[in-house]
């Protein structure tokens, strides 16, 4: 059986974003995906109580480790940083670490036995990799665990609304739901967004982020 105990954020978007059928992704944009992975990695040491953040301000409050290299190598550049940041400033700054945060989750979920890594080539030359489930109850237990909180009245874990934020943010609602699914739940996501101040936070840099790069 495989093990399902405590799946990290990132670990849990990139389910989200699985598509079970074939075993590749939903095709966000580029920067999307990095800005949820960096986002996950931020909203990880946050709820394990390593850094506190709102909208002006990130620090860390515990740097211990974490035992997950790449959060442990955030947590210190964040802790060796002289100058207080801000939260937008390090969405920006750990998207360079997203590669790796995408392969360590992906490696994870392949050694807890929820997906398998499998490679093809063309032409001996080029290689693209699938991951298709090996057991889907975690990949059901996220998607319905979101889909409860954004069609009901119940309120939310921190760590669903950590999850939901993100998912929101960098559009991985226009891909799971249809559009008229979309325009009855966005009522309840701003509800959602509202109720956990690291999220508003989180959600706010990211927008930033796009509008300035949209103006370029």
């Amino acid at each position: 059986m495989a093990d399902t105990s405590k799946l990290s954020i990132a670990e849990e978007m990139l389910l989200l974003i699985l598509d079970d059928e074939n075993g590749t992704f939903l095709r966000l944009s580029e920067w999307s995906l990095k800005y949820a992975l960096s986002g996950s990695m931020l909203m990880q040491l946050a709820l394990d109580g390593k850094i506190d953040f709102d909208l002006e301000e990130l620090r860390v409050i515990d740097s211990n480790p974490t035992g997950v290299p790449v959060l442990d190598h955030v947590l210190r550049e964040i802790g060796d940083e002289k100058v207080t940041r801000n939260v937008r400033y390090w969405v920006e700054r750990m998207t360079a670490h997203a590669e790796e945060a995408r392969e360590s989750a992906l490696q994870s979920l392949v050694d807890r036995g929820i997906l398998e890594q499998r490679e093809s080539r063309f032409l001996w030359v080029f290689r693209s990799r699938r991951y298709p489930l090996v057991d889907g109850h975690a990949e059901k237990e996220v998607k319905l665990r979101l889909m409860e909180v954004l069609f009901s009245d119940r309120i939310p874990d921190p760590r669903d609304v950590v999850l939901l934020c993100l998912a929101h943010v960098c559009g991985v609602f226009r891909n799971l739901l249809s559009a008229k699914e979309l325009e009855h739940a966005i009522d309840r996501i701003e509800q959602v967004r509202r109720l956990d101040l690291i999220g508003q936070a989180m959600v706010r840099a990211i927008w930033d982020i796009e509008i300035s790069l949209a103006a370029i």
